[in-house]
């Protein structure tokens, strides 16, 4: 198995999700799976332990943390999410990520275009 696929190993996401299209993301350590429609997408991430994202905006997006252990700023204030964190962050709105270990989360856009479909 190569070091690329062990990385991956143990994703809690069942076959069901992982059939969904990946998301095409430029960020090396990011995996999601998309679900959309004509208004919204939902994507499934599994996130490294990469460190920080840096500070962006764009549609309203909602999440729920699955496991694992992250801080967010939202707005200015920063907040560690673990299991069971749920946040929001508005349209708009400055944010940025640091992802402390192996995450994963469920996140929500109010966009259909947030996110392409991986070539």
């Amino acid at each position: 198995m190569s070091e690329i696929n062990e990385k991956w190993e143990g994703t809690p996401y069942p076959d069901m999700i992982r059939n969904l299209p990946e998301i095409e993301i430029p960020i090396d350590g990011i995996r999601g799976w998309l679900l959309q429609d004509g208004t919204i997408q939902a994507v499934f991430f599994d996130l490294q332990p990469i460190g920080e994202i840096p500070p962006h905006s764009h549609c309203d997006q909602w999440g729920l943390v699955l496991d694992g252990t992250m801080k967010l700023t939202i707005d200015g204030e920063e907040k560690t999410y673990t299991r069971g964190d749920r946040y929001f962050i508005p349209e708009g709105v400055v944010h940025s990520a640091i992802f402390l270990t192996r995450v994963f989360v469920i996140d929500y856009f109010n966009a259909s275009d947030r996110y392409t479909i991986k070539a």
